[in-house]
């Protein structure tokens, strides 16, 4: 994963958020586009259009953006100084592989703030990964903090992966699995993870709250891109969008819901 690209209505308010509770840094502005990561790499974009319309939450589209953070101790210590500010969060769980913090920002995009656990503990069974869903144990969590103090996202901070809202879970495993190249690594009811490398998952679908959902219709708040870099796909069934040029190590594809996908490739495709 490289980085995301939102589309919101007000850059000012949403910047804002990511870099008081997610503590990203600012990278920039040009024009209508701002840039903000951790480390001096940048891991999102906001660009604005005041009269996109505001994304449905039954549309196809972004789940949540998860930031990974290089520790467990890093975890900890956000999660402390989000509990000192008094910063509102919407869930915490136990995934067996990761331990995770849910959020939305101000125009309703979800947001995941996690730390792996190490992957030795990781349970694989014919190719698929254990991933549960518990309560997270904040308490034991918070202990890992050991007094440091929250200043910021760290280096080493990026975006572990994107969950999508999708229609249909067949057709989302036709594209990412078969299409795009991704191993399934995990099938929820109504979910399915994909990645690769031996990850636990860099991209997710669900229907959970998009079942049916057709073609996403821009332009709109949300997602409007997820850039990836040095990945190459099986050429088969992959149809860029028009104005991408495939003769570069640079192309762009969509999802059946029309989700694009920028990939920079270790060489022209």
């Amino acid at each position: 994963m490289d980085h995301v690209v939102l589309t919101v209505n007000d850059p000012e308010k949403v910047a804002a958020f990511y870099q008081k509770t997610v503590g990203l840094e600012g990278h920039g502005r040009d024009g209508e586009t701002m840039r903000l990561g951790a480390g001096g790499t940048s891991l999102l974009e906001l660009r604005q259009d005041r009269h996109a319309r505001l994304r449905s939450s039954r549309e196809a589209g972004l789940f949540h953006t998860a930031f990974l953070l290089p520790s467990r101790s890093a975890l900890a210590c956000w999660l402390d100084h989000v509990i000192e500010q008094k910063l509102p969060v919407v869930g915490a769980s136990n995934h067996d592989v990761s331990e995770a913090v849910y959020l939305s920002d101000p125009e309703g995009n979800g947001v995941e703030i996690y730390a792996d656990r190490p992957a030795s503990t990781w349970i694989w069974q014919d190719g698929t990964v254990r991933m549960s869903t518990a309560a997270l144990d904040i308490p034991a969590l918070l202990g890992q903090a050991r007094g440091a103090r929250w200043d910021g996202a760290p280096h080493g901070t990026r975006v572990g992966h994107v969950h999508l809202q999708v229609g249909t879970i067949e057709a989302a495993e036709d594209f990412y699995a078969r299409k795009f190249g991704l191993d399934i690594t995990c099938r929820y009811p109504g979910g399915t993870f994909y990645a690769a490398d031996g990850y636990h998952h860099h991209i997710a679908t669900n229907i959970w709250n998009s079942r049916g959902a057709g073609q996403h219709r821009f332009p709109s708040t949300g997602l409007a891109e997820i850039a990836l870099s040095d990945f190459r796909p099986p050429a088969a069934g992959l149809t860029s969008v028009p104005g991408s040029n495939p003769s570069t190590n640079e192309v762009t594809v969509a999802d059946p819901w029309g989700t694009p996908i920028r990939l920079h490739t270790p060489e022209a495709l």
